[in-house]
């Protein structure tokens, strides 16, 4: 399987006109510190990552892969996207992903599936079969990203995570978090990574709105009493911090309670529909 990723992952690599590829000195560890910060624009008290804990991540053997836009040269490009990941219990045998970001202009070129299977083919030639990371459950394409294209699983709701960030793509808003497991040799994550297209996310007979967007665009709670519910999450969360702060802390808050209370309680998502909503199913639905 580790050879059926690495070819996988190469075939992904130059659909997105990019090499990607484990780093390991320091120019290219510092190329990555600059590309967070470019991204993430922090206020200068909570960096995203350092060049020093990244070389020593990369000197314990954890993962630091880079891609690079290869239409400048195959190992001269600019670092267009990172994904950094550590050994997570149990040891040696699943592997925490931890930040992947990519430039904003290369938005389109799937570069960032390009990484995370880069990721994949690594963490199976290291005999790793399981990844974990988080992602904000209010951004639309990270939940279709993760959980369609990916076919990762969601774990669990984490409130507030990381706490205040206060940076340009968080702003003050807690950093209310899911967290999803990508168990790499699983059939359906063996299809997504092999370029088929994941069927569209089915909806139980029966569903019933759990949360929707009204004309003004703010939430709008309904009932999660049913077989499944719809959670919807809003078009573009980041530009409405911006736009309306109280929006979105109250798509936050909805959100929590909503989504979250639903898998507190043991429902697992199914799906997210690219339409913008999750599809929840309660485990004892028949």
């Amino acid at each position: 399987m580790a050879e059926e990723a690495a070819v996988a992952a190469e075939s992904a690599a130059r659909a997105s006109r990019t090499t990607v590829r484990q780093l390991t000195e320091l120019a290219d560890l510092k190329a990555v510190e600059r590309l967070y910060e470019e991204i993430w624009q922090p206020d200068g008290s909570n960096p995203p990552l350092t060049s020093e804990l990244l070389r020593a991540l990369a000197k314990a053997g954890s993962y630091v892969g880079g891609a690079f836009d290869s239409d400048q040269g195959d190992q001269g490009g600019r670092l267009v996207g990172a994904c950094v990941g550590f050994f997570a219990p149990p040891a040696e045998r699943a592997l925490h992903s931890h930040i992947a970001a990519v430039a904003a202009e290369t938005h389109g070129r799937h570069v960032g599936y390009a990484l995370k299977l880069h990721q994949r083919a690594w963490a199976l030639r290291h005999q790793v079969t399981e990844i974990s990371w988080t992602f904000d459950p209010l951004v639309r394409r990270n939940a279709y990203f993760n959980l369609g294209k990916l076919a990762t699983a969601a774990t669990a709701y984490l409130p507030n995570f990381y706490g205040r960030m206060n940076d340009n793509i968080n702003g003050a808003d807690d950093t209310d978090r899911l967290l999803v497991t990508w168990r790499l040799d699983a059939p359906e994550v063996v299809a997504a990574c092999a370029g088929q297209r994941p069927a569209p996310a089915s909806v139980a007979a029966g569903a019933v709105p759990g949360l929707t967007v009204s004309p003004q665009g703010r939430p709008v709670p309904g009932t999660t009493e049913g077989p499944a519910v719809l959670v919807a999450v809003p078009g573009d969360i980041e530009e409405l911090r911006t736009t309306d702060p109280a929006c979105a802390a109250a798509w936050r808050s909805a959100l929590r309670d909503v989504l979250g209370g639903l898998l507190a309680d043991g429902a697992r998502i199914t799906g997210f529909d690219r339409a913008g909503w999750y599809i929840v199913e309660r485990r004892n639905t028949p």
